[in-house]
Formats: C-alpha cells, sequence, structure tokens
C-alpha cells in the first residue's frame, strides 16, 4: 500500500462533477428527494485505516449535512474544508437513490 498519493486536477474533478450532475439533472429534474435521511458513518481517523475494521460507526444524518451546505450559501466566507465531507454525505446519498 506503499505508493504515491494520488493527484486529483481540480478542474478534471470539477468537470466530473459537472458531468454527473447534468446526468441526475436529466432524469430527476432541479431537484432530488432523498428518501433516507439518516446513514451509517465511520469517523475520518479510521475511514482510510484499511487494515483495521472501524471499531467506532456513528450515525449521520443528511438534513443535517444539507443544513451545512445551506449555510455555506449563505456566507461562503465560513467555508472549511469540511463543507466538502458535508456534501459527500449528500453526494452519495443522490447517487445512491438514482443509480441508473
Amino acid at each position: 500500500m506503499d505508493s504515491e498519493p494520488l493527484q486529483i486536477p481540480l478542474d478534471q474533478l470539477r468537470h466530473a462533477f459537472e458531468v454527473a450532475l447534468r446526468h441526475i439533472e436529466a432524469s430527476a429534474g432541479s431537484t432530488v428527494a432523498l428518501e433516507r435521511d439518516y446513514f451509517w458513518s465511520v469517523p475520518g481517523d479510521e475511514l482510510y485505516d484499511v487494515p483495521n475494521e472501524p471499531r467506532t460507526i456513528t450515525i449521520g444524518q443528511l438534513s443535517e449535512s444539507w443544513q451545512h451546505l445551506e449555510d455555506l450559501l449563505v456566507d461562503p466566507d465560513r467555508a472549511v474544508g469540511h463543507h466538502l465531507v458535508w456534501l459527500a454525505d449528500v453526494l452519495r446519498a443522490i447517487g445512491q437513490e438514482n443509480v441508473q
């Protein structure tokens, strides 16, 4: 598992996101409904420690993650890196509900 860190060009990541979002918009329209709110979450320090099974599993809430993102839109100057984690929570749920 000792390899070079994966390098992600942000312009390509942004483009991939836009392509995927256009795909969802084409089938779901301008909004998506998420049927489930709660989900299992593995804390970040254990998430990528693959040789060891997670000791802690917590519960996350999509509506809470979405609220953090709405707050970000109101005040973009308060952005923190963890907003990407909340965004990932919501995107994962959208992707899993709209598997096509």
